[in-house]
């Protein structure tokens, strides 16, 4: 495994050549893409333990990056990509382990972050509070922008601005997020749904179909998140009918997803194989079995084609399983095998003719090569906890950050708080807000096997039920199972 290591960062070393060559050119629109690669490639050296460059990356990014251009820019992308790297950056920059000269930083990326935030505020300035997709940094929202966004656009910009917040003393920014994020929660439908794309004027859905895939997984995966860093437990009350609708009515098996319409409540199927988009919130909330089971079905993929087509996600998960270092190991000896090129590792446009395109990523230097270094070094972690962003860039979770902390959270009062909040009645883990595998016997509180975040075992270890009070919550679709005229706990059509 010492030669995967080893491989990956030869990757690394070949981009940071580049990025150095690279940046003598004055195009300008090409120098604002080689920022934004400067900025993925500063935030690798200090997860690579590499201070010494990081430094001079700091420096360099300090006197070259100015906002106060005539530029159309998209907000999320924008907030995921510049904004989560300067707030994160600044936060590595300013911990004491990765040594920076004495005087060398004083706070110039996090006056970056905050004059780039300042610029994000106009966007906000609509009757609802949702966010324009697109304003310009220059002059902020332009005549006759387009009203239309998505709900990734209005629900993934909590975790970057509420950083910045935190770190600033200015709540405008979080405060401007969380205004959005709970205007579009209360958009959703009967089902606890949301749909896709919506007018920012009139708070009103265009696209009702709704899903986990692009445009709409990255407001899951930030409601959780944000319960983390921030220990607020509004984003928990969010996320928990949330994630349990859509184990109710998208997840199928390991990996076939079905879509169905939200705004409006109807219901219809459409085949979307998004599975992807939950490995991160399965293993969030506990569900690691099920994460497990869907990402051996995305590596039987990459086996078959050698790659992943661009649907299917490459998922970083913290599962301590030899079985993700063989994986590992196979995705680095592919991204030599097919995609390097002398400019660095295009992208394929075809998985059956591995034809390439004279593209590159900037989430492979934020994700993809980050995620395959600490799959095999993950000593960076080791002294902290982080929430990694949608773009991966780590966050540290502090207690000054934090509300107060939920009772659920502190192990002494597990017993006594579950009993006063939910006497004798059985209820899943994510309603006790205790991980999965957390097996409770005493006070009325059951000793069988939990198998998923929404599971609720039957009564009885032989599943015989007199009412439907015996029968409890089925662990893959998260639905109520009941009681059938034979008096057996499932999920049947027909009861008593």
């Amino acid at each position: 495994m010492l030669h995967s290591k080893s491989r990956v960062l030869v990757i690394f070393i070949t981009l940071l050549t580049i990025s150095n060559v690279v940046m003598s050119e004055v195009d300008i629109r090409e120098a604002a893409k080689k920022r934004n690669m400067k900025e993925k490639v500063r935030k690798i050296l200090v997860i690579l333990g590499n201070t010494t460059e990081f430094g001079r990356a700091v420096l360099w990014l300090s006197g070259n990056l100015s906002f106060d251009v005539d530029a159309r820019i998209n907000l999320f992308e924008c907030n995921i990509r510049v904004l989560g790297g300067l707030v994160s950056a600044h936060i590595l920059a300013t911990d004491s382990r990765n040594r920076l000269a004495p005087g060398a930083y004083d706070n110039q990326l996090l006056n970056l972050a905050e004059d780039l935030g300042q610029r994000f505020l106009h966007a906000f300035d609509t009757p609802t509070g949702l966010p324009y997709a697109w304003i310009n940094l220059k002059y902020g929202v332009m005549k006759d922008e387009t009203t239309e966004t998505s709900t990734s656009g209005c629900g993934s910009l909590i975790l970057e601005m509420g950083a910045l917040s935190r770190l600033t003393g200015d709540s405008r920014y979080e405060a401007a997020a969380l205004r959005a994020l709970r205007k579009l929660w209360s958009m959703r439908s009967p089902l606890n749904l949301v749909g896709t794309t919506l007018d920012v004027v009139t708070g009103e859905w265009i696209e009702y179909s709704s899903g986990i895939g692009a445009g709409v997984d990255s407001f899951y995966e930030y409601l959780m998140k944000a319960y983390i860093l921030f220990g607020r437990e509004e984003f928990w009350d969010m996320f928990h009918p949330a994630y349990i609708a859509v184990q109710k009515y998208f997840r199928h098996g390991p990996c076939q997803i079905t879509g169905c319409t939200s705004a409006r409540g109807d219901k219809y199927q459409q085949e979307r194989p998004a599975c992807e988009n939950m490995l991160v919130w399965q293993v969030l909330v506990g569900d690691v079995a099920a994460a497990n089971a869907s990402h051996r079905e995305f590596f039987s993929v990459w086996e078959k084609f050698g790659v992943l087509p661009e649907r299917f996600i490459n998922t970083h998960l913290c599962i301590i399983d030899p079985w993700y270092l063989k994986v590992g190991e196979s995705i680095v000896n592919s991204l030599n095998r097919y995609t390097k090129v002398e400019g660095g590792y295009a992208s394929i446009k075809d998985v059956a003719t591995m034809k390439l395109e004279d593209h590159q990523h900037s989430f492979f230097l934020a994700e993809t090569c980050k995620y395959l270094y600490l799959l095999f070094d993950d000593s960076f972690l080791l002294d902290q906890n982080y929430v990694f962003t949608t773009e991966g860039h780590p966050l540290p979770v502090k207690c000054a950050w934090h509300e107060r902390l939920p009772d659920a959270y502190i192990p002494t009062n597990w017993t006594s708080f579950m009993a006063s909040k939910y006497g004798t009645r059985r209820a899943s883990a994510m309603s006790l807000q205790v991980c999965p595998s957390t097996t409770l016997t005493s006070e009325g509180f059951y000793s069988h096997l939990v198998e998923s975040a929404c599971h609720i075992p039957d009564l009885h270890v032989d599943h015989r039920c007199i009412t439907g009070e015996d029968c409890g919550i089925d662990s893959t679709s998260c639905k109520r199972r009941t009681c059938s005229m034979a008096g057996y706990c499932g999920l049947w059509l027909f009861t008593t």
